[in-house]
């Protein structure tokens, strides 16, 4: 920011210009690099599909529970962390190879997790029992969707060991018209990115400049102006996205979607503020530089991939029909 724009004269500033919040507004090197690395890998092994994406979601899912359960054990709650992990695991597994069986690890893994705490030494908590199921739910069985996601379709598209697919022409992979011969998990897989992208891009930028009205106590952070603006960069980016795929009634479908992912990726962002003012932590963790933790970068993905899944599961082939 220009300092023309400081509030404060510089002769009254306490603090040197160089490490002022308002008037430093350069990015760090380390933020910038370590966020296209991301982009590029998760990019990357989206495109590809198969056991590749499997397997970047699993270290993901592995790291964010390792999060997690430190958020809790900073409550001084004794959660069954290794357990819950293991199967969390073992979901991602059976999504890739049945999702139809998917549904039925949830609660067997939850019940079995119970049994592990019932017969641990030290008497098991309610506080135990609801952060280990927590765990599997919130860091596994919701992140499992994006699996369930990009396997829609991707069997008959395969194309390299492992269910991998590579696209045979980069030529024409760009025209509107070659879309539809793409595997539907990944196009779908893409959009919803770009979704969320747009909606963290559009708030962080219209809340940083022109939001003035706080959003929640939660994160003070965020404005309600930020927020609208994010819902609406998602639908835009929505509505574009339904055109270019030939989705069902694109004009309704894009703004469907788009409304569905900007208001889940902001629920999502919301809910791990939660977690970490209720643990007292600023970041989940500091594995990736100038980012945080995994669930710092991933708090807008979890809730959404549900309802992707669903939404052009159940009500896609339902607008179609009409």
């Amino acid at each position: 920011m220009p300092h023309a724009q400081c509030p404060m004269p510089h002769a009254q500033c306490p603090m040197p210009h160089a490490q002022c919040p308002i008037f430093n507004t350069s990015m760090p090197w380390s933020r910038i690099i370590s966020g296209i690395v991301a982009i590029a890998l998760a990019l990357s092994m989206t495109l590809l599909g198969g056991w590749y994406f499997t397997v970047m979601f699993a270290v993901v899912v592995f790291l964010g529970q390792q999060e997690y359960f430190n958020l809790v054990r900073a409550r001084g709650i004794a959660p069954a962390a290794k357990t819950t992990m293991a199967f969390s695991q073992v979901l991602l597994v059976i999504c890739t190879l049945d999702g139809s069986l998917a549904d039925a690890v949830m609660p067997i893994s939850g019940t079995l997790i119970c049994f592990y705490l019932l017969f641990q030494p030290k008497f098991a908590t309610i506080a135990d029992i609801s952060a280990s199921i927590m765990g599997l739910f919130y860091v596994g069985y919701l992140p499992s969707y994006w699996v369930r996601l990009r396997s829609l379709d991707s069997a008959a598209f395969s194309n390299l060991a492992l269910g991998g697919y590579w696209p045979t022409s980069w030529t024409d992979f760009w025209e509107k018209e070659n879309f539809a011969s793409l595997p539907q998990g990944l196009t779908l897989t893409l959009l919803t990115f770009l979704c969320i992208w747009a909606a963290d891009i559009g708030a962080y930028t219209i809340g940083k400049f022109f939001g003035k009205t706080r959003l929640s106590e939660i994160s003070p952070k965020k404005t309600v102006e930020g927020a609208v603006f994010g819902i609406i960069s998602s639908i835009a980016v929505a509505l574009a996205g339904a055109y270019y795929l030939n989705l069902p009634s694109s004009p309704f479908t894009g703004l469907a979607l788009g409304l569905l992912i900007g208001i889940a990726s902001l629920l999502g962002d919301l809910t791990e503020s939660m977690l970490k003012r209720d643990a007292g932590v600023k970041d989940s963790g500091q594995l990736i530089p100038g980012h945080g933790g995994i669930l710092d970068r991933t708090d807008s993905y979890i809730f959404t991939a549900p309802l992707v899944y669903y939404f052009v599961t159940l009500l896609l082939p339902l607008i179609a029909d009409k």
